[in-house]
């Protein structure tokens, strides 16, 4: 939790007459620090927004992240994307020692209840589309996707996953013909990072693993987070209906799934809620890996 007197700064940096009402951490953030700001205007009008100071792991990745993130949310809102509104970037490091960016509060949950899972996935599978109908040239600030990605092992590999075997076959193929036009990617596009309310999904948050590269990657990575959140049917169902409002080759996709199926190495544990949800988790994973292979 970020102490106050940094917040109160922070808040009257934007407008010395603002004031700060409160502020409390937001759970779920891996990648980043995250703490709501409910603050009063001069106008006496109260509004709550969202400061972001990005891990270690992800400045290393990107010294520039949180002013790409802040310059992508402005491209996707003008899009018509369902983004939270960039507010504020200070790279100054005055108040913090890293830069941080302020945005929309947008009120809505990861895990909506009362509400049909078709609609669900009708929504998440629309909203991937819209993302990858925008050019990669539109996104030239962000990083591209790496190539020959697999050229080096890791010094250690994921035996309970068949980390090796799937390496195998990336391996033979690195790197991957690129078919497809390389488009925005949001890297990380899962139902946790998926805000609802009302039955409609009002906001795609967390864009600092955003790049631009081939679609598929994201639909992969989309795929098997579903079949770990919903089952078989939803992930086909995702996919049927991206596919209907895509017209990409997908030659490629089994391989693009199998180098999804490498993101949760030694991470199961990690992300499972429970024994129960990791045994699930992991049976999933394999007949994802399974299916992959017999499509290759």
């Amino acid at each position: 939790m970020l102490t106050t007197e940094p917040l109160e700064r922070l808040v009257q940096k934007m407008d010395s007459q603002n004031r700060l009402v409160r502020a409390w951490p937001l759970t779920g953030g891996v990648s980043a620090q995250i703490t709501a700001l409910e603050i009063v205007h001069p106008d006496g009008q109260t509004q709550k927004m969202i400061a972001r100071l990005h891990g270690e792991v992800d400045r290393q990745h990107n010294p520039q992240v949180a002013a790409d993130e802040f310059k992508l949310l402005q491209h996707l809102k003008l899009a018509g994307l369902a983004v939270p509104a960039p507010y504020y970037l200070d790279t100054s490091c005055e108040i913090f020692p890293i830069p941080y960016l302020v945005i929309e509060y947008v009120d809505g949950t990861t895990a909506p209840e009362d509400f049909p899972e078709s609609d669900y996935l009708r929504q998440y599978a629309t909203h991937l589309a819209q993302i990858h109908r925008l050019p990669a040239a539109d996104f030239d600030f962000l990083p591209r996707q790496a190539d020959n990605k697999f050229k080096q092992r890791p010094a250690k590999m994921d035996d309970s996953i068949g980390e090796s075997q799937i390496r195998d076959i990336l391996e033979s193929v690195s790197p991957l013909t690129q078919p497809n036009p390389f488009v925005l990617l949001h890297g990380d596009f899962w139902p946790g990072n998926l805000l609802w309310r009302g039955g409609q999904l009002v906001a795609i948050i967390d864009w600092e693993d955003a790049r631009t590269g081939d679609p598929l990657a994201d639909l992969a990575n989309s795929r098997l987070e579903i079949l770990w959140a919903f089952g078989m049917d939803a992930m086909q169902a995702v996919t049927n209906i991206y596919q209907s409002l895509t017209n990409l080759d997908y030659t490629n996709l089994p391989y693009w799934d199998l180098c999804a199926a490498l993101r949760p190495a030694f991470k199961i544990s990690e992300w499972a809620a429970d024994a129960i949800a990791e045994k699930r988790m992991r049976e999933r994973h394999g007949w994802f890996v399974t299916q992959a292979f017999g499509k290759i």
